[in-house]
């Protein structure tokens, strides 16, 4: 097969993609690697009906990436996830939006184009989690404890754009990072943001039959094959606090083979979701790594 793959420099040297990019050409496929970020591309001659059996974006929200796997998909072109469901997370406030209009367990959010706005938030909301609506991989997440604090952080939130705030959910401090790899799911624990003083080391840990149907269902509510779901357990369920696509997939046992192999069967099929209630959860999922 030939496939394309949209990366930033961010991602350069991170094992995703490079790994996955690797596997596929050890078995033989042809695989492009387009730069949006820090190149020269002629759109009308690299996104061209037929050009290549589907389209990978691996870039940092707001890059220019997704722009070239929108167009890839608007000629008819298979992109891997779907460019719409692509763009439903990458903002945050419609990720949101969209999760709860769909039955997910998602915080109450505010949005704002200016942080003064946030004023006008309930004092019974607080404490805030104040996020950018673009952000990943915990970029200037900050946890505001009340109103009061709002105005000393004023022109460091301004500077973040258009910004997203939850009520904060009472947690133990550790996140859960649940992977779907078109419909199989691991789940890794983590060190919150919010809790620097917490130490939790990475690790796979048992996904419960609860938290595994709400990440199914994020999948099916997003259009997603290959996402990332941040899950907290709090005290009335589990919470998603944050949804990526094509994440790191750390933790995932044998993620280079897995992931290829994901994208080779959603190339074939077309970009089909398989992203359903019906996900399952592997045998040896719950193993610590």
């Amino acid at each position: 097969m030939k496939l394309c793959f949209l990366v930033e420099e961010q991602y350069r040297y991170d094992g995703m993609p490079v790994e996955v990019i690797a596997q596929l050409r050890e078995w033989g496929h042809h695989v492009d690697v387009l730069r949006p970020g820090s190149s020269l591309i002629r759109v009308s001659d690299a996104v061209r009906a037929g050009s290549h059996d589907a389209w990978v974006l691996k870039t940092v929200s707001g890059g220019p990436g997704l722009t070239l796997l929108e167009a890839a998909a608007a000629v008819g072109l298979t992109t891997v996830n779907d460019a719409r469901s692509v763009r439903g997370v990458r903002d945050k406030a419609l990720a949101a939006a969209i999760g709860r209009s769909g039955g997910l367990p998602v915080p109450m959010t505010y949005a704002v184009a200016r942080p003064e706005f946030l004023a006008e938030i309930p004092d019974a909301d607080f404490p805030l989690v104040v996020k950018p609506a673009d952000g990943s991989s915990g970029r200037g997440v900050r946890l505001v404890a009340s109103p009061g604090l709002l105005a000393g952080m004023k022109e460091e939130l301004a500077a973040e754009g258009m910004l997203i705030a939850q009520p904060y959910v009472p947690n133990s401090g550790v996140d859960l990072k649940v992977y779907s790899v078109a419909g199989e799911l691991y789940a890794a624990q983590r060190s919150s943001p919010l809790h620097p003083g917490q130490t939790a080391f990475e690790r796979r840990v048992p996904l419960s039959a609860e938290v595994a149907a709400v990440v199914a269902h994020a999948g099916a509510v997003h259009g997603l094959d290959l996402y990332g779901v941040d899950v907290l357990l709090g005290p009335d369920g589990p919470v998603i606090v944050d949804v990526n696509d094509f994440p790191s997939f750390r933790q995932v046992p044998d993620a280079r083979a897995r992931v290829a192999r994901a994208i080779l069967d959603l190339a074939r099929k077309g970009g089909t979701v398989t992203g359903s209630p019906a996900a399952r959860v592997p045998a040896t999922a719950g193993e610590a790594g």
